[in-house]
């Protein structure tokens, strides 16, 4: 029996040791960077692991033998290295990887494994993929990193790190370079497609890997688009690894938030990879009555079933409860009276949406110098809505001056649905000329949007009329036989005027029986547009020229779905000329010049009383600049000057008789400098910041007075700073802080040129506690309660930033 369990020991023993073999090493570059997050593995037996943020990994538990091991990431090429292993023996490699320009994505199919503020590619500057430091253009970007360092939910929060980038209301509702587009623009786009949004409320961002903006007119990519730039968000990818993550977060405004982040490989090879985003939230505000109720389905699923040929599926999920906000109202020509609390809604009003975004794309190869790529994706729209909300002017007395303590109401019932399908597909084709490299590309978009038949609203508003049987939309004291009048010779509204005196009083249950309404169809829409193009990426030596031409013709069914039906169209061809100059491994310099249009039809305006035909707006623009990178490319670095044109801008008519009236105006300019910086001073200080100086005013138009004014909601300076520190060693190791402002200047609203809101500038912060897969994050936001606005069109609506505020995080990784 002694011998029996001598023989047994030993067995375990020799076993052990047997398993006690181990590879480790560090993959680099060629330029002998660290290769963070590749995937190292061994197919028999089957292990894997992968680099950390320093390119060193480690694979224990082997037995002695020979062994294939697997070295792979994205951008560089796949490499393959038999070694034979000894008993107990540590085998140290290290591992060069060469970098392959032809793993460049046509369509972003895989994740991005980096986790740090910097990113270097994308693919909104030129249809497929290109380092950023080789793009003629400026962008700006926030990485999901950056996202949830700052504890950002909303892409309006996550803007103010972007130069030249601000918001114009608190909707989903921003400028850039002073050009204002808008969630219902029907110019932003989704993994570069166009999509939309319900305008009224931002998009969650927890579903992102990145929020990028490519500066300037960008029509010659996209078609019709602002000229300041188009708004690009980019929806997290399956990841070939394993990667899990789940957090929960509480704080003021009783915030309550959970998210879920899944992704890795459903099968053995590989070739069908997944990613599933979760999000939950039940919030209120610091703003009277409102809250958002809201919960995100986002899965994705990447098929590669050989090295040519990819299919991606995407699909967004977003349902949402809340109260539509229409913003603060103070007293006649005085800011500071009333407080930024205050908002004009009743307690019996609502706002629920829906809305789904469906992605496919595919991508093939025919040869190592030919692929195709097509895409498709489709949006829908659903709103559901009942709101009080201010006539825009202060109530009426019988002599028919004003009275500046009350708002004039009116009461919205609405009920509409809207879609959105947009294809693109590419070739895309790689030769050489002599000394010349070409990366062509000849493509044909594709673009709808409908509103169906069926969409209505019941609107309440005006002065009751005598008989107490209706209603008159406005008070005319020439007429005050035909108003019903209180006691006091005061015309009775049909909706109670809000007190702003006493604003709890006019926030009650309302019996919304007693108003009297009108119908009114919600006009439907359609328009249509398509698209061709090509473009060229042309390398010789150290130059390097972007240039393409785009034909595109929108067609707009005016009076769509009526007897009076016509087809409008308009088309245009928009140029684009760029060129970069490498004068170091470290430092580009560009230039650039593009075109750009958007019709002013009656799809785009949304607005049936807008009047019309307008023209559409035309804009160019030539931008200069340079891009470099710092810290062994760790930090990058983009200074532009730009100069954009815009003529045919739509400004509000001032018409009392019909306040959605808008006029053409002459001719529109925007200049100015921006600079932005993103990525890590050390391996453990992170840093993102940006200044801009924007000087955009009117430059032609019939209203000499209007000449030099300032664009609405755009300050000429503004800036951001954002850096976190992790501590390595000592008594404050896995503790990380960090720390950021942004400021603004004075803007001017804009219903009025008498009107501006004050500069500003917010203080915030963060701790963080890491110990090994949990995460204790704390963010504080205007940390000195600053009282600011970020927009506004008059003092009657005001869009009023947060007060002080803090948000718990706890989060778990496996």
């Amino acid at each position: 029996m002694k011998f029996t369990y001598l023989f047994l020991l030993l067995a375990f023993f020799n076993f052990s040791q047997a398993q006690n073999a181990k590879i480790t090493g560090k993959l680099v570059s060629e330029t002998n960077e660290a290769v963070s997050y590749a995937s190292i593995s061994i197919k028999s037996p089957k292990k894997s692991t992968i680099s950390d943020d320093k390119g060193n990994f480690e694979i224990t538990g082997l037995t002695a033998g020979n062994y294939t091991v697997y070295f792979s990431a994205m951008g560089f090429t796949v490499q393959e290295k038999n070694v034979y292993l000894q008993e107990d023996q540590n085998l140290e490699l290290t591992i060069v990887l060469q970098e392959n320009m032809n793993t460049l994505q046509t369509v972003e199919i895989t994740g991005r494994k980096e986790k740090s503020y910097r990113n270097t590619k994308s693919f909104i500057g030129a249809k497929t993929e290109i380092a950023l430091k080789d793009l003629p253009q400026a962008v700006s970007y926030a990485t999901k990193e950056l996202i949830a360092d700052q504890g950002s939910i909303r892409v309006g929060e996550v803007v103010k790190n972007f130069s030249g980038v601000s918001q114009f209301s608190f909707y989903d509702d921003i400028t850039i370079r002073g050009f204002r587009i808008n969630g219902g623009s029907n110019t932003q786009l989704l993994n570069g497609m166009r999509t939309s949004t319900g305008f009224w409320k931002q998009p969650l961002a927890n579903y992102l890997e990145r929020v990028e903006v490519l500066k300037g007119p960008s029509s010659a990519l996209f078609g019709n688009a602002s000229p300041g730039g188009v708004l690009n968000r980019v929806t997290k990818k399956p990841l070939d690894q394993a990667a899990n993550s789940v957090s929960f977060s509480t704080g003021s405004f009783n915030t309550l938030r959970a998210l879920a982040d899944f992704t890795g490989p459903l099968t053995e090879d590989k070739s069908l990879l997944y990613r599933l985003n979760l999000g939950y939230e039940n919030a209120n505000s610091f703003r009277d009555l409102q809250f958002d109720k809201n919960i995100v389905i986002a899965p994705s699923l990447s098929f590669l079933p050989s090295d040519k040929t990819s299919v991606n599926f995407d699909l967004i999920y977003s349902g949402s409860k809340s109260i539509l906000d229409r913003g603060q109202s103070t007293y006649e020509d005085n800011l500071y009276s009333t407080k930024t609390s205050n908002s004009l809604n009743s307690t019996n009003d609502y706002l629920n949406e829906e809305t789904y975004i469906v992605t496919t794309s595919l991508n093939h190869k025919f040869t190592d110098r030919l692929s195709f790529s097509a895409s498709y994706i489709r949006t829908g729209y659903n709103e559901d809505l009942v709101e009080h909300r201010g006539a825009n002017k202060y109530a009426s007395a019988g002599d028919g001056s004003l009275i500046p303590t009350a708002i004039e109401m009116q009461v919205f019932m609405r009920k509409r649905k809207r879609y959105i399908d947009n294809l693109s597909t590419f070739f895309k084709y790689e030769a050489k000329t002599g000394a010349l490299k070409h990366n062509l590309i000849a493509g044909f978009d594709y673009a709808q949007e409908q509103v169906p038949v069926g969409g209505s609203q019941l609107t309440a508003s005006g002065y009751r009329n005598a008989a107490n049987t209706g209603f008159i939309a406005s008070y005319n004291p020439a007429n005050k036989a035909n108003y019903l009048l209180d006691a006091k010779g005061n015309p009775v509204p049909n909706v109670a005027h809000f007190d702003l005196s006493n604003p709890s009083s006019s926030q009650q249950l309302k019996d919304m029986s007693k108003y009297f309404y009108v119908a009114r169809p919600v006009d439907p829409t359609y328009y249509s547009l398509y698209g061709v193009y090509v473009q060229d990426h042309i390398t010789f030596g150290r130059l390097q020229a972007l240039i393409g031409v785009r034909y595109d013709e929108y067609t707009d069914k005016a009076n769509y779905k009526k007897a009076t039906e016509e087809k409008v169209k308009q088309h245009s061809f928009l140029p684009r000329v760029g060129l970069t100059y490498t004068v170091n491994p470290n430092i580009n310099v560009y230039g650039t010049y593009v075109q750009g249009y958007n019709p002013q039809t009656a799809s785009t305006l949304a607005n049936p009383n807008a009047g019309g035909p307008f023209d559409p707006l035309e804009s160019n623009m030539v931008e200069f600049g340079g891009k470099s990178s710092w810290f062994k490319d760790k930090l990058f670095v983009t200074v532009a000057l730009f100069k954009i044109e815009q003529k045919n801008t739509l400004y509000n008519a001032n018409d009392t008789a019909n306040p959605d009236l808008m006029r053409p105006i002459g001719k529109e300019e925007s200049k100015g400098i921006e600079i932005d910086l993103n990525g890590n001073i050390t391996r453990n200080w992170s840093i993102s910041a940006a200044y801009t100086y924007n000087d955009v005013h009117i430059t032609e138009s019939s209203i000499p007075e209007e000449i030099g004014r300032q664009k609405p909601n755009t300050p000429k300076q503004s800036g951001n700073i954002w850096t976190r520190y992790n501590f390595l060693d000592g008594a404050l190791k896995d503790f990380g802080i960090a720390a950021g402002s942004n400021f603004a200047t004075t803007r001017t609203m804009s219903q009025t040129n008498e009107q501006t809101l004050p500069g500003y500038t917010l203080f915030n912060a963060a701790l963080y506690y890491n110990i090994n897969k949990f995460k204790i994050q704390l963010n504080a936001n205007n940390i000195l309660n600053k009282t600011y606005w970020v927009g506004g069109y008059d003092y009657i609506r005001l869009f009023p930033g947060a007060p002080s505020n803090w948000l718990l995080t706890l989060g778990y990784s496996f």
